[in-house]
């Protein structure tokens, strides 16, 4: 028998979110919460939605990782060919989404997205373990390939062809970074009262900490 969806229910209670409790600023508050997420064991804590729209205003969404964050902002990488890379040409915008259902937190960051220079790019790529990277090379993500055997067969002989350190981080694979204008942290509340602090950037680079209603 199907189950019906509509009758879940959780009734989120573990903690509260308070202005007075947090941050001046955003990015402190979003390690505070990073760190607790990983100290409670979270399974890639690091992992985000990531949401874009292409200049005629279809969306997209699919999930990350988070590799850096300072003041500057939020960094990914991936391949600048695939669906997601051609939408942020299009439309250099992106939503960030985290969700740590094991505290009841959400944390929603929306900003303007660049692409990271060279060296960056290549610091990371360099760092990732070989069979990693000759991914990154065989894989020409989100076009259409004619079966799994293919891409198998692709990888190996490239593994066969190349040395580890012979592999060269290829030109369509590289880092972004989005700069956050707003960052919304959400903390789960009883009977659907949920807790809503958004931190909004000014003109004059402070952030303006606003509450949401749940």
């Amino acid at each position: 028998m199907q189950s019906n969806i509509a009758d879940l229910r959780k009734n989120y209670s573990q903690k509260k979110l308070l202005e007075k409790n947090v941050a001046v600023d955003p990015i402190t508050q979003f390690q505070q919460w990073l760190d607790e997420a990983l100290t409670a064991g979270i399974d890639e804590a690091n992992a985000m939605t990531l949401a874009t729209a292409s200049m005629d205003a279809v969306p997209s969404a699919r999930t990350v990782l988070l590799k850096n964050f300072d003041e500057k902002g939020f960094v990914f990488f991936t391949n600048y060919n695939s669906y997601k890379g051609k939408q942020l040409a299009e439309n250099p915008r992106a939503c960030l989404v985290f969700f740590w259902k094991e505290l009841e937190r959400q944390v929603r960051i929306t900003g303007l997205v660049m692409k990271l220079d060279a060296e960056e790019s290549d610091s990371y790529f360099y760092s990732r373990p070989a069979a990693s990277q000759l991914a990154a090379v065989v894989s020409p993500q989100s076009q259409v390939i004619e079966s799994r055997e293919w891409l198998d067969g692709k990888y190996k002989n490239l593994e066969k062809e190349l040395k580890a350190e012979d592999i060269k981080r290829p030109e369509h694979w590289g880092g972004y970074i989005v700069k956050p204008v707003i960052i919304e942290f959400w903390q789960g509340g009883p009977s659907r009262l949920h807790d809503r602090l958004q931190y909004a950037l000014q003109e004059n680079g402070k952030w303006k900490i606003e509450r949401l209603a749940p």
